[in-house]
């Protein structure tokens, strides 16, 4: 049986992540980076595809756990008849190589401690060839190393294709087991092994303390916003500033079916709100950093602007399967890579100059070749805003008229007409200005259904859509417009369990074949409910959003992560975890319920959206 999803808890070094499980088995470990191929991923599969466990050898699930406040540093404690140990994992900030270090630590009574490893390479699938050297044991299989040492005196328990030591602890007596990753072609193993953990443990608490400390968030929800942010830090790629959407791929959206995505990535669609979200969180080198790494990813011809890039930028994402992998809860095929990179998705293209406006109006300077990108973005937006395409939720099958898609559309002729004004900048502004009107002219008239008194979501549907929620923070139609409070009001159809829908979930939003035409129906999904919260609020309904609000906040799981969905029937987590932006929509939801913060460049009623149309 799989364990929930939300048994899994996150550490890692801002390259790469490991998926930590209640029962101290890390069963989720990609090396030496995000999308790189995974050497322990039996949360696809079984302990067979490779898994890291570190626990009592009376075994089950912990006691308790917890980060330290404030960290990435994860404390799991167990307390048996014999006694009570406690494990801590982290992963230091990256100097040189990876590495995943776990202390475990006796403070009562004698309790015998078993390590337990089965590398894995190339996503479960190779078998590496193990030597134990003495000092430290090191598997090898093609390009790939890893080292495993430890600090004390162990009993290596023989297995056939585990790395397996047992140790017995007192109260006092203190263990660190080091994992690191290297290039196969090193002769020597990483020195010192294993890392001195007093100083590791202080020198990677101190970096996150120093971190937090800069968070601009006092309100009465501080400690779920801090734990969002450094999730949300946790997910960023140091060397590049991209901003991957999770840690983990193909954990389902339908459990046993067939919506399993690769989230190890960055979306262009989550630009705008994740700028906003670390601006007014106080992070602007990290804005500074994820709108460095935009500019250089979409850099080249607009017509091959993608929905979604690598961490470095890249843009071949080839989508594989893996049938060797079992799968989550059974949920197959499990993929790597992404297929829909390449879709023609119009509101990327809105993203991408909402962000650079956004970013302007921050203070943040735009490198000047910039501007000749939003010239030839509106150039290329002239000519096919038209066109069908597949969404914001990255729809299969044929395009359709998305509204989201041309409200984005309009969203990039309006920012495009404000950097302009900014920088002096108006030569084609005649041209934007007829085109931002008339979009918003077909848009109200061809994406409102007066029958339901809401926008939908594409032309000629009745399917409701909760991307509709975005169009007052947007700036299409203020806060106050009838079609505004009308769309907020009939997202009560798309409600489930207190939480809300994307979209409907047939043809009519009521029943029938699915709009994605995908099987398995999905859980609610977590950043359209908080969408939904800072809706309500901003629409006068202030206790109905509070309410909301801390439903949300509810289904975090113990550590306080939240994934992509929540399945309100069965009460678990669905889809990939963390989920950025889901932690993006709870820090975004904090400062516009919290009265003292509305100065902190609110998107719903700054002055640059009050004045659009």
């Amino acid at each position: 049986m799989s364990a929930p999803i939300e048994d899994y808890a996150l550490v890692g070094d801002q390259e790469t992540a490991a998926m930590v499980g209640r029962d101290g088995s890390v069963d989720w470990l990609c090396l030496p980076r995000f999308d790189s191929p995974a050497c322990l991923a039996a949360l696809l599969g079984t302990e067979d595809n490779g898994f890291w466990r570190l626990a009592p050898t009376s075994g089950g699930r912990c006691t308790s756990r917890a980060y330290r406040p404030g960290t990435l540093v994860l404390d799991t404690l167990w307390e048996t008849p014999a006694g009570t140990v406690r494990v801590t994992d982290f992963m230091p900030p990256r100097a040189r190589l990876p590495s995943l270090v776990r202390v475990v630590e006796g403070l009562s009574g004698s309790v015998t401690v078993r390590s337990a490893l089965r590398l894995r390479f190339h996503q479960g699938r190779v078998v590496p060839w193990v030597r134990d050297l003495g000092h430290c044991t090191v598997a090898v299989a093609g390009p790939d190393a890893v080292w495993l040492g430890a600090d004390g005196i162990v009993r290596v328990v023989p297995g056939p294709d585990t790395v397996d030591w047992e140790m017995t602890l007192t109260a006092g007596h203190r263990l660190t087991l080091t994992l690191v990753w290297a290039p196969s072609h090193r002769p020597e193993p990483p020195a010192p092994l294993p890392l001195p953990a007093e100083t590791v443990l202080k020198e990677t608490v101190d970096h996150w303390h120093r971190w937090t400390a800069r968070c601009r968030y006092q309100g009465p929800w501080r400690d779920a916003v801090v734990r969002s942010l450094v999730t949300l830090k946790a997910l960023t790629y140091a060397p590049t500033g991209g901003i991957v959407a999770a840690a983990t791929t193909s954990l389902p959206g339908s459990i046993g079916g067939e919506r399993n995505w690769d989230h190890r990535f960055c979306w262009l669609r989550d630009s705008t709100l994740a700028l906003s979200c670390l601006l007014r969180s106080g992070y602007r080198d990290e804005a500074r950093a994820w709108l460095d790494w935009l500019v250089r990813a979409i850099a080249g011809d607009p017509a091959d602007l993608q929905t979604v890039y690598g961490v470095g930028g890249q843009r071949l994402l080839p989508e594989t399967e893996a049938p060797w992998l079992p799968g989550y809860a059974g949920s197959r095929p499990v993929r790597f890579g992404n297929s829909t990179a390449h879709q023609f998705q119009l509101d990327v293209y809105g993203e991408v100059l909402d962000t650079l406006w956004l970013a302007l109006r921050a203070g943040i300077p735009i490198p000047a070749h910039v501007w000749t990108l939003v010239e030839a973005f509106m150039d290329h937006l002239l000519r096919h805003w038209r066109e069908p395409d597949h969404g914001l939720w990255q729809m299969p099958g044929p395009g359709r008229r998305f509204v989201h898609s041309k409200v984005m559309a309009w969203v990039a002729a309006d920012r495009a007409l404000r950097m302009g004004e900014a920088l002096g900048r108006t030569g084609s502004s005649a041209r934007w200005r007829s085109l931002r009107d008339e979009v918003h002219r077909e848009v109200c008239r061809e994406g409102w259904d007066a029958g339901q008194r809401s926008f939908v979501q594409s032309y000629g549907s009745p399917a409701l859509d909760a991307s509709a929620l975005l169009i007052p923070r947007l700036g299409f139609l203020p806060v106050t417009d009838p079609r505004v409070l009308g769309t907020v009001r009939a997202m009560r159809r798309l409600e489930h369990g207190g939480f809300l829908r994307r979209y409907g979930q047939g043809s009519t939003g009521d029943g029938g074949q699915d709009l994605d035409g995908l099987g398995g129906t999905e859980g609610t999904f977590v950043a359209c409910s908080l969408w939904y919260a800072e809706a309500l609020a901003a629409t006068g309904q202030p206790e109905r959003a509070r309410e909301l609000f801390e439903r949300v906040l509810d289904i975090r799981n113990d550590v306080g992560l939240l994934a992509e969905q929540w399945d309100p029937d069965a009460g678990r987590h669905l889809g990939n975890t963390p989920q950025a932006s889901s932690h993006i929509a709870l820090v975004e939801t904090a400062f516009a319920l919290t009265p003292e913060t509305q100065g902190l460049t609110s998107s719903w009623k700054s002055k640059a959206y009050r004045e659009a149309r």
